[in-house]
């Protein structure tokens, strides 16, 4: 039995109704989606520290997550791991004939093109197939349940498609400049939070716009930027416990020095 039969059969012992875990018993696939979620992003930030053994480790818990919805399926007779593993080998086949037919591609530019040219038709015939009378949109398939600044990349991105964009950067500067005086606007004025709520949402938006056209991932900068803001916090924290002092005792101006210091530092 190969590991893949064995990860099966500890699926559907889990699951037994008479001798499995009674947390696994409980879960749907509506429950299950939070932990989905939280795996990925544990395999991604294991991938991007580099950490191999780290990553290993947490794409078996992924693909257990994956086992786990196949597995609810395959009671409800509706889809069963092989399902899922057949589906996934005829997309890829069928969106790349570069590779498993005669179709051409000069560079991954091109078949990045080519990638989202299948996959808008793929979103046509499914629509078509549904009998749907909802008008075919270039937004068509950007899930809802994407972090928010993954989700506004690819809808600009989509858009982008259309002609919908600014020419070069220095136009995503011009209304990231707009963005900010409306939002001080916003918040000098007296309609409320809901404007200013809706202000800030045009600027985290412009935000994502601008590291699109940068050619860096907003996602990825930002939990960067939440790694660097982390250990300079925690140098600062580490200083002022070394003299026995708490940071909320610290005050402004040493605080400001410390966080300076940590930047020299860390970087």
């Amino acid at each position: 039995m190969n590991p893949v039969e064995q990860l099966l059969e500890v699926m559907a012992a889990l699951r037994n109704p008479e001798r499995g875990c009674p947390w696994d018993l409980e879960q749907t696939y509506a429950s299950l989606a939070p932990h989905t979620l939280e795996e990925a992003y544990e395999v991604a930030e294991a991938a991007e520290a580099g950490d191999l053994g780290e990553l290993r480790e947490e794409l078996g818990d992924l693909l257990f997550q994956v086992v786990f919805y196949a597995r609810i399926a395959e009671e409800a007779d509706e889809f069963t791991f092989a399902d899922v593993a057949a589906a996934i080998v005829e997309k890829l086949v069928r969106r790349h004939p570069h590779v498993f037919g005669e179709a051409v591609v000069a560079d991954a530019a091109e078949q990045t093109e080519a990638w989202e040219a299948h996959k808008a038709a793929e979103r046509q015939r499914k629509a078509a197939d549904r009998g749907t009378e909802h008008l075919h949109s270039l937004l068509d398939g950007v899930s809802l349940a994407l972090p928010a600044l993954t989700r506004a990349r690819k809808l600009q991105s989509r858009a982008a498609r259309a002609g919908f964009d600014w020419p070069d950067i220095d136009g995503v500067f011009r209304k990231l400049d707009e963005e900010i005086r409306e939002l001080r606007e916003a918040r000098a004025g007296a309609d409320g939070p809901e404007r200013v709520e809706a202000e800030l949402g045009d600027l985290l938006f412009t935000c994502v716009n601008l590291a699109r056209h940068a050619g860096v991932d907003p996602e990825r900068a930002l939990r960067a930027a939440n790694h660097r803001f982390s250990s300079r916090f925690r140098y600062m924290e580490a200083r002022l416990a070394a003299e026995g002092t708490a940071p909320e005792q610290a005050g402004p101006e040493r605080l400001e020095r410390l966080w300076a210091a940590a930047k020299d530092r860390l970087g």
